[in-house]
């Protein structure tokens, strides 16, 4: 982690992309995929996160592409084949076979993308406030996706996201806004999920099919008060795959790991090292 600015860790060349990462703690690995917010990075997303568990787990961090201090070819198209290969060639450059993964809202849909495709790359799933399944496209991701940048724009985004309006002070919106406005970043965000948006919630699901064939132990984790992704789409994941489990936090936004994160990273803890049962 750089000195002078703790959203820069370490790099790999995965393909034609250079990730930035964050490889902390020791143990079992576990994979850590973003939101895709304006100006976010692996760093902002789980840094809480990163803090409570890396006693207890090695936790892979990555920038995805178009994100954070990742470095990417000019011209590049952003779409899920482009995150998804990154994030193979992120995992067999780091030397990890199999993996625990922890998705948020767009990380989530990845983290179900390579579940389906690299299953045997994949222990367990946690999908917090996930994307992955349809939804009508609710008035707080349409501003996520079409954020421009400005101060007040940034903080009425940070305000969809936080239950608990006392997060979302100056010194947190001015750091989001400059991360959304360094040379390229917003560039590159804003030709991703251009308008009408709607189509992009379906372009980041999967088929109901490939999602109820997903083996791998799964804990859902949601807002009850989330208003960028609707507790709906957990439901939906909780009955389409089988061997699953849903933690619904009241008084939560999207911001689950921030909101409550010392509880959030003990429902993980729990999970990723409890007992599976021998199967007869």
């Amino acid at each position: 982690m750089s000195a002078e600015n703790p959203e820069v860790g370490r790099f790999l060349d995965t393909g034609p992309v250079r990730t930035n990462y964050h490889d902390v703690g020791a143990g079992e690995p576990v994979l850590l995929l973003h939101g895709s917010g304006p100006g976010v990075s692996a760093w902002a997303n789980w840094r809480l996160t990163m803090r409570d568990l890396a006693p207890h787990f090695r936790l892979l961090a990555p920038d995805l592409a178009g994100f954070g201090y990742t470095e990417v070819p000019p011209g590049t198209a952003f779409s899920r084949r482009t995150w998804l290969d990154q994030i193979v060639a992120f995992l067999d450059q780091a030397k990890v076979d199999k993996v625990s993964v922890i998705g948020n809202s767009f990380g989530g849909s990845m983290a179900l993308a390579l579940a389906i495709t690299h299953p045997d790359r994949v222990d367990r799933l946690v999908l917090m406030g996930s994307v992955g399944v349809p939804f009508p496209l609710t008035a707080g991701l349409d501003a996520v996706w079409g954020y421009q940048p400005s101060l007040e724009n940034m903080r009425a985004i940070m305000r969809i996201f936080a239950y608990d309006q006392e997060l979302v002070g100056d010194q947190l919106v001015r750091l989001r806004y400059e991360a959304s406005t360094r040379p390229g970043v917003h560039e590159a965000y804003a030709s991703m999920f251009p308008a009408p948006r709607q189509r992009w919630v379906e372009a980041m699901s999967h088929p109901e099919a490939d999602i109820r064939a997903v083996p791998h132990p799964t804990l859902l984790v949601h807002g009850r008060d989330d208003a960028v992704i609707p507790l709906s789409s957990s439901l939906t994941l909780l009955e389409w795959i089988d061997d699953s489990r849903l933690h619904v936090f009241g008084r939560c936004g999207h911001w689950t790991q921030i909101e409550h994160a010392t509880a959030f990273a003990h429902q993980v803890q729990t999970f990723l090292t409890e007992h599976r049962p021998t199967l007869p």
